[in-house]
């Protein structure tokens, strides 16, 4: 099974290959069941914890008017909460998710982001996610453990064993 993953613009590549299980093709398989779900970019698995990611990045060479991306919007946080929800619903469909931890981070690169504007961003996200429910019903499964929201560097200081790197072959850019 292949593990290291390309991100969709070709800059960057995540390597899984120290995950029990990842995938990069959610997006492919609701595509070919017709169903019309949102999905994160990439889900991986180790033996304590699911981490869900989706991954945006604005500060690349072909990032296409990247002043206007503005990811700490009511819009684009609501489309980035639909894509965790839509995504636990494939995974818990396959059981994967009982008695791990889930994590959702959101890698973000934009221009004027910064460690405030991510944690604002994160706590935008973290109020529409189902953090209350599980408070207020303390029965019930774990929905989401904890929400991030990490620049490149952050992510591969709190991941280490899943590096994000640029890609190092340049035929991936073409």
């Amino acid at each position: 099974m292949k593990r290291i993953f390309i991100e969709e613009n070709k800059e960057y590549q995540i390597d899984f290959t120290k995950a029990i299980w990842a995938m990069d093709s959610l997006n492919s398989i609701y595509h070919q069941a017709k169903i019309q779900l949102s999905d994160v970019d990439f889900i991986a698995e180790t033996e304590e914890e699911l981490i869900f990611i989706e991954y945006k990045n604005a500060n690349i060479k072909n990032a296409s008017n990247p002043n206007a991306f503005q990811p700490q919007a009511d819009k684009a946080i609501q489309k980035v909460v639909r894509k965790y929800y839509d995504s636990l619903f494939y995974i818990m469909g396959l059981r994967k998710a009982r008695e791990k931890r889930k994590y959702y981070v959101y890698i973000l690169e934009y221009p004027k982001g910064d460690g405030v504007t991510r944690r604002a961003i994160r706590n935008k996200l973290q109020s529409s996610l189902p953090f209350l429910l599980q408070q207020q019903n303390q029965d019930m499964e774990r929905l989401i453990d904890e929400v991030m929201v990490l620049s490149i560097d952050e992510w591969n200081e709190r991941f280490v064993q899943f590096p994000l790197t640029k890609c190092r072959n340049n035929f991936l850019n073409n």
